[in-house]
Order: structure tokens, then C-alpha cells, then sequence
């Protein structure tokens, strides 16, 4: 189910989280929530920033994608991609556009406290790469991204394979 949260909530969706099962008494924790798999280093840039500032900061940060941000809310994403797609093969000068221009305006986020599994299906449903992350007020508090899923189930798959050849009979 897509809830609809922040101060664009026309653009901006995330994945309710679960309700709490009736028979417990204590509040629903996801078993892995977002908010220990996230970045907090995020790089940010406002809806105004101009595009060569973007690729600079892309750039100079080693990062594909920068979250457009508006009063610490997430408001747009722009990523490499973007940058190619939206801008160079369509022939745009550069110097006429600013981050608001090129940047996705259907974020979708995730809160903080919703489960790495709840990433995964964003991810999958939306068709994207990366997820800022923000707490109960929208704010932004980290990004999550598909290679941070990846390496963490790359991580648990070794330790399920230790586990594995630990237990087996030897041939």
C-alpha cells in the first residue's frame, strides 16, 4: 500500500508501514529497518542549483545522483542518467537549466523506520535505484540505495555459505 507523505505529497510516495499485530502489545519494528542499511552522507543541492554545479558535485562526491532538497525535505532526485537522458541527448544547453528542470519529480521515498524488505519492493514497484530515506516529518535522513541492498545480501549469503560448509559431510 503507497502512503503519501511530505510537503509535495502530489509527488512524493513511501510504503506505509505494516500495522502492529493485534496480539502484541509493543509497537511493529521491522526485523532490519532502513534506517541501520542507510547512507546519512547525503549530498543535497536546492531546486535552483544549476546543472554544471550538479555534475560538479556528482563528480567531486564520486556519487550517481543528488537529492534536490526544499527546506530539508526531499523534493526531486537528480541522477547521472538524468543528466544524459533528460538534458544532452535531448540537445538542451546546459547552462539554461537548473536542477528543478531535469530533475524526477516522482520521488519515492521511505521512512526511516520501514524494514529493508519494504526497500526492496519500492524499488522494484517504482523502478528505481536509489531511496532517500526520511523520518516521521519528512525530513531527509539518508538514502538507500540498490548496490547498499546488494552488498548486504552478497554479506548474508557468505555467512549462510560458512554456516553451510561448516555443517557438511565431509565426501
Amino acid at each position: 500500500m503507497l502512503l503519501v507523505v511530505g510537503p509535495t505529497s502530489d509527488t512524493v510516495c513511501c510504503h506505509e508501514l505494516p500495522e502492529q499485530q493485534p496480539t502484541d502489545s509493543r509497537p511493529y519494528e521491522p526485523p532490519m529497518p532502513v534506517q541501520n542499511l542507510a547512507r546519512s552522507d547525503i549530498v543535497t543541492a536546492a531546486p535552483d542549483e544549476s546543472i554544471q554545479e550538479l555534475a560538479t558535485t556528482m563528480q567531486d562526491e564520486g556519487v550517481g545522483c543528488v537529492v534536490i532538497t526544499d527546506d530539508g525535505a526531499p523534493v526531486g532526485i537528480v541522477t547521472d542518467r538524468d543528466l544524459v537522458m533528460r538534458l544532452l541527448a535531448s540537445g538542451t544547453d546546459p547552462n539554461q537549466v537548473v536542477a528543478e528542470d531535469v530533475m524526477s519529480e516522482d520521488l519515492c521515498t521511505i521512512e526511516d523506520r520501514a524494514g529493508f524488505y519494504h526497500a526492496t519492493e519500492l524499488m522494484s514497484e517504482h523502478g528505481v535505484r536509489r531511496l532517500p530515506v526520511t523520518d516521521s516529518d519528512g525530513a531527509l535522513t539518508g538514502i538507500i540505495t540498490i548496490d547498499d541492498l546488494n552488498e548486504l545480501l552478497a554479506d548474508e549469503q557468505q555467512e549462510l555459505a560458512g554456516v553451510i560448509r561448516q555443517q557438511r559431510p565431509p565426501y
